[in-house]
C-alpha cells in the first residue's frame, strides 16, 4: 500500500512545528529587512534552530524566501461586497497594494534587489517575479473584461501593475525625490488615468 507523504510541519506535533518554522520564517524576515538574503542556516542560528532542523522546513533558500516574503497570499484585496465600479474596484486595490508596499518597505527592496539577479533560474524562483498582484488587479478590473477583452484586460493589468509596485516607489522617492507621500497619491493617480484612458480608447495599445 502507497502512503501520501505530507509536508513535514504537518506531521506529529503539529503546534510545536509550526512555532518552529515561524520562528525562521521571522528571522529570514528580519535579516531580510536589513537588506540581506538570509540563507537557511543564517536564519537558523538567528531562530536558535538546528540545520538539520531548518532545512526540513526549508530545503533551499528560495523557499525560505517565498515564505519570508511581506506580500500575502490572498486571491483578492477586495472586500467580499466589493461594488461593480471599476474604477472603485481598482482604486481600492491599488491603495490596499501601496500600503503593503510601504509598510515592508526594506523587505520589498531586499526582494527587488535580488529580483535582479543576473542568474535567471535564481530570479525565477524569487516571490517577486510570481506576479501575485497581477491576479489581484485583473480581479478588479474583471467587469470590464467583456467589454475589453481577455488581450486587452491583461495589457491593461500590466500597465497598470508597472505603476504602483516596489519599482515605481524606489524610482519616486530615490530619483524622483517625492515623499513616501506623494509617491503613493501619484500611483494610485497613475492607475486611475491609465483605466481612464483604456475605456476611452477601447484598450491600452498593443
Amino acid at each position: 500500500m502507497f502512503s501520501m507523504s505530507t509536508p513535514y510541519e504537518q506531521g506529529g506535533y503539529v503546534n510545536p512545528k509550526r512555532r518552529t518554522r515561524q520562528a525562521l520564517v521571522t528571522a529570514a524576515q528580519d535579516i531580510v529587512a536589513n537588506g540581506r538574503a538570509p540563507k537557511v542556516e543564517e536564519a537558523a542560528a538567528v531562530a536558535g534552530v538546528s540545520r538539520t532542523t531548518a532545512y526540513r522546513y526549508f530545503p533551499n533558500q528560495a523557499a525560505l524566501l517565498a515564505a519570508a516574503h511581506p506580500e500575502v497570499a490572498a486571491p483578492t484585496l477586495l472586500d467580499a461586497d466589493a461594488p461593480e465600479d471599476v474604477a472603485v474596484r481598482l482604486d481600492a486595490v491599488v491603495v490596499r497594494f501601496v500600503e503593503l508596499i510601504l509598510s515592508t518597505e526594506a523587505q520589498q527592496r531586499t526582494m527587488l534587489r535580488l529580483s535582479l539577479d543576473p542568474d535567471p533560474q535564481r530570479r525565477a524562483d524569487l516571490p517577486l517575479r510570481q506576479g501575485r498582484a497581477i491576479g489581484w488587479i485583473e480581479t478588479a478590473l474583471e467587469p470590464l473584461r467583456a467589454e475589453l477583452g481577455e488581450d486587452a484586460i491583461h495589457r491593461l493589468t500590466l500597465a497598470v501593475r508597472s505603476a504602483i509596485g516596489i519599482e515605481s516607489l524606489v524610482w519616486l522617492t530615490d530619483v524622483a525625490g517625492l515623499s513616501r507621500e506623494a509617491a503613493a497619491r501619484t500611483m494610485r493617480w497613475s492607475a486611475a488615468a491609465m483605466l481612464s484612458a483604456a475605456l476611452a480608447d477601447g484598450g491600452p495599445l498593443a
